[in-house]
């Protein structure tokens, strides 16, 4: 389907996909023929799904609301860091800002309202928790009124790599907790332009 003529784009969310195309060059008929025939129903779906292992660390400057989040669950700090780092998480869409990850599948336990106060600022790459879902901010400085938990030195977003988005929906996310040391290193290595999260393939 990418680069059928009169197909302008493809946005996909959470339970639909929006396509732009230009009816002149492309009858809506031939359309939606062009979009069963490359989207089978679910149930027919094979093959394998990309994984990215995205390092992140958790709490102090990076995570100012994890010490209050993890109180208001009755948790402490290690265990919320271990239970957001202990399972997959679904893309759902980017959007927002460029390289904004909603991502799907929080544990429950980790549910936690937006702030009442949203900041004007957040960190670049930032780790937060919205309501019953986390997410993956871009390397820009944004507005948010989620609870930040950590920080990560992957940049969901550069104009200058080939493709510039490094998320898609449908991939999944799993966090791995590291230290600032570690953090320091690998947003050096981000600046040079390295890919600091691991790309995996798993079985659908």
């Amino acid at each position: 389907m990418p680069g059928a003529r009169g197909l302008l784009e493809t946005v996909p969310t959470y339970c639909s996909l929006l396509v732009l195309y230009d009816p002149d060059l492309l009858p809506r008929a031939d359309l939606a023929a062009l979009i069963a025939a490359h989207w089978p129903p679910p149930d027919g779906a094979t093959g394998s799904l990309r994984r990215w292992r995205v390092p992140v660390h958790y709490g102090g400057a990076h995570g100012a609301d994890l010490a209050d989040l993890a109180a208001g669950a009755g948790l402490t700090p290690e265990a919320v860091i271990a239970l957001h780092a202990g399972r997959d998480y679904r893309v759902y869409m980017i959007g927002f800002a460029p390289g904004f990850a909603y991502l799907g599948g929080l544990d429950p336990r980790l549910h936690a309202s937006r702030r009442t106060d949203p900041r004007p600022r957040t960190p670049a790459g930032s780790v937060s928790i919205g309501g019953n879902q986390t997410g993956v901010s871009p390397p820009l400085e944004l507005p948010s009124g989620w609870q930040l938990i950590g920080r990560t030195p992957a940049r969901s977003y550069d104009p200058a790599r080939a493709e510039p988005f490094l998320f898609a929906a449908g991939d999944l996310i799993r966090f791995e907790p590291i230290d600032r040391a570690a953090f320091d290193a690998l947003s050096e290595a981000a600046r040079a332009g390295e890919t600091v999260a691991t790309l995996e393939r798993i079985d659908a």
